[in-house]
């Protein structure tokens, strides 16, 4: 339960009332009276036993071999099983399906995170229309208890080791700049999800929290149970701790919140409901007036981090709730997002500059997964321009892969042409033309970062996307070095209306890619209106003006 480490929210975490009457009340005037009488215990809820879950995780692969995958992945720091659940049809083929992983790292004390694990995995094996479509078109790969000891035992957040598998124990155990968990013989908790995500590299990962025990002190403890009743304040897409633990794209956290309400739940939007904007280091004396969390490190976020996997967290109180929610996120990646040219969930820009991006290349899932993956581990390499200021009826993009081709991109014209004027890849004199007839003046750059040793050629092909301002618009020549591109979806150009703007893809397959370092993308389309930009003061300020 997040919130309950906080002073701040310390109120909200208060026993329930039968709790309180275990206190001795203040002292009363008057005679003795009979004693009031005892409200009635909760019903607790039940409490699954390791055997019961074990069980029913082989039953379910037993009733539905066709659908069902089991395995051991790992075993706990005191031995007990970690289990990986693969849920999908295999009648349907692999290669068009996104992958999503669903974990509870915090599932030991925040118990109904794995119990709604449990209730999604009973929903997806169902009949359900929904459920039929979901296993067609994905991969779900369930862990509902990651820290077994946590979940049977002790209901504590961390093993014997002192880690807590959510945080991983913290930045000392993480070498970022490898990308690599340093405490794995500690903690094979963590290190069991870090290898499924290795060998799946999902399109997202989910991470299921909630309500348990975690608050009541070790003394306290006993033999309690969660009570029917119990219940905390629902939160969806990131944690109150760590705002970087959260999807990129807010509109994923809304149609997972729109979802719930449907379902009757309401859900709590951090910053946004409280009103606060985000802070950092340079804002600490702001601290006050900002939003309390900060941007960590959580062992979720290692798929985002090597893969560029979208992630996101949810805080349950009730588990039908947390169904609900993760069925709004599945249905994305059923159906087509709003400006992606795919089926799928939108994890396929890897590089940004100004409206412009570099995307993944394929016409399956799997092939768009390994550019993906591809992409996004050279990307910050990546040197970006384009000429500027922008034009109407004109735009541009250039990317560099390699330091070599970025060496050319010079602020001005003339240098940058002659950078590139001997390049057998380009065709210099059409490139040349194109940028002399219009206005602008310089490029605009954005440096990748040096790598310390020459990246590789990029085997799995590129795209590239322009998003032109207007949505009715003829499109009159898309070209990647000076050279013309047909409209195609493997070796071409896209282009379709979605978010207000034309939107243009190009997509160039690995025989392209393999051999080429440098992609300068231009484009000339004629609008269907005539935009006028400026201001003209008044008549009469203007007669004024000129009568002085």
């Amino acid at each position: 339960m997040w919130f309950c480490r906080r002073t701040l929210f310390l109120i909200l975490c208060l026993p329930s009332a039968s709790l309180l009457a275990e206190a001795p009340g203040p002292p009363t005037a008057g005679p003795p009276t009979a004693d009031p009488p005892t409200a009635d215990p909760p019903e607790r809820v039940h409490r699954i036993s390791q055997e019961e879950y074990e069980a029913t995780l082989h039953y379910w692969a037993r009733q539905h071999p066709e659908t069902v995958t089991l395995e051991r992945v790992a075993e706990s720091s005191g031995g007990m099983g970690i289990f990986l659940l693969k849920i999908t049809n295999s009648d349907a083929d692999d290669r068009d399906k996104q992958v999503v992983l669903i974990t509870a790292l915090h599932g030991g004390p925040e118990r109904s995170g794995s119990t709604t694990a449990l209730h999604f995995i009973e929903w997806l094996l169902s009949e359900s229309p929904e459920a039929q479509e979901t296993r067609r078109k994905q991969i779900v790969l369930v862990m509902p208890i990651n820290h077994p000891e946590a979940f049977f035992q002790t209901d504590r957040f961390r093993n014997p080791a002192n880690i807590d598998p959510y945080t991983g124990g913290g930045p000392q155990h993480w070498d970022l700049t490898r990308l690599k968990y340093t405490s794995a013989e500690q903690a094979p908790e963590v290190q069991a999800v870090l290898e499924v995500v290795d060998r799946w590299k999902p399109e997202v990962h989910a991470d299921l929290h909630g309500t348990g025990l975690q608050e009541y002190p070790p003394e306290r403890l006993g033999d309690r149970t969660r009570y029917q009743g119990q219940t905390m304040f629902e939160v969806t897409g990131s944690a109150y701790s760590n705002f970087a633990l959260r999807p990129w794209d807010w509109r994923v956290t809304e149609a997972m919140v729109r979802a719930g309400e449907e379902a009757g739940f309401p859900s709590d939007r951090f910053e946004a409901d409280a009103q606060r904007s985000l802070g950092g280091p340079a804002m600490a004396p702001l601290a006050d007036r900002n939003w309390p969390g900060q941007a960590n490190f959580y062992t979720a976020q290692y798929g985002y981090a090597k893969y560029h996997t979208m992630v996101t967290a949810l805080e349950i109180g009730w588990e039908q709730s947390g169904l609900a929610r993760l069925r709004g996120l599945l249905r994305i990646g059923n159906g087509r997002w709003q400006s992606e040219p795919e089926l799928g969930y939108p994890v396929d820009r890897v590089q940004a500059f100004a409206g412009h991006y570099v995307t993944s290349y394929g016409r399956t899932a799997a092939a768009r997964r390994r550019s993906r993956v591809e992409l996004w581990q050279q990307q910050g390499g990546f040197t970006q321009a384009m000429l500027y200021p922008q034009t109407d009826g004109r735009d541009t993009y250039f990317v560099a892969t390699s330091p070599a081709a970025a060496s050319g991109f010079q602020k001005e014209l003339d240098p940058f042409f002659a950078s590139i004027a001997q390049r057998q890849d380009i065709d210099f004199e059409s490139f040349h033309r194109f940028v002399r007839r219009g206005p602008e003046v310089q490029l605009a750059v954005a440096p990748g970062s040096l790598p310390s040793e020459l990246p590789p050629p990029i085997q799995h092909g590129i795209g590239f996307r322009l998003r032109l301002p207007y949505q009715d618009l003829r499109v009159d020549a898309v070209m990647v070095n000076g050279q013309p591109l047909e409209q195609d979806a493997e070796h071409g150009y896209q282009s379709w209306l979605a978010n207000g703007y034309t939107q243009v893809q190009v997509n160039l397959p690995p025989e392209v890619s393999a051999h080429q370092d440098l992609f300068l993308i231009t484009c000339e389309y004629t609008p269907s209106e005539q935009r006028r930009i400026g201001w003209t003061p008044p008549p009469e300020v203007l007669k004024q003006l000129r009568s002085k």
